[in-house]
């Protein structure tokens, strides 16, 4: 029988129960933060640039159909890396401080959004890109509430 051997001065503990703090297993504490506050401020500004220069360049070659790369297209792209890099380091930073469901709402909505502008620019029909946009918020709605919702108190307040 394969059986764990006893641990050493494995005699069970008098007394109260040692406090463990909520996502945390027993005997360890917290994870520990490798990065400094300066890392997490500069990466609070350069994800939402990043993922917006991405979406960017993703929207002008969906609009240019494969043609040639003119300003104007440039110009285009630039303006939507603008406003999605703007909308998502505004629901990073003000997003936790909202109600789960409102947080859920809003992330959902955003990047039904994002990706219902993105597709819309490939020029299928209106509902067809309607249908894909909706049902990615509402799959990302359901994802979202439920992280929020596993990871908060019964009074809103995130579990550390």
């Amino acid at each position: 029988m394969a059986q764990a051997a006893p641990a050493p001065g494995g005699l069970p503990r008098r007394g109260p129960a040692p406090a463990v703090e909520a996502g945390t297993s027993p005997g360890r504490g917290r994870t520990p933060d490798v990065l400094d506050a300066r890392t997490h401020r500069i990466i609070r500004v350069v994800v939402p640039v990043g993922l917006g220069l991405i979406y960017g360049g993703w929207v002008s070659t969906n609009r240019r159909f494969g043609g040639p790369i003119t300003g104007w297209n440039v110009f285009y792209g630039l303006m939507a890396a603008l406003v999605f890099a703007v909308i998502c380091g505004a629901l990073l930073t003000f997003g936790p401080r909202m109600a789960r469901e409102v947080h859920a709402l809003l992330w959902s909505a955003f990047v039904g959004a994002a990706v219902g502008f993105l597709y819309s620019q490939s020029n299928p029909p209106v509902w067809v890109a309607m249908l894909v946009s909706l049902g990615l918020a509402a799959g990302t709605f359901i994802a979202f509430f439920y992280r929020y919702y596993t990871r908060e108190d019964a009074a809103g307040h995130r579990i550390r």
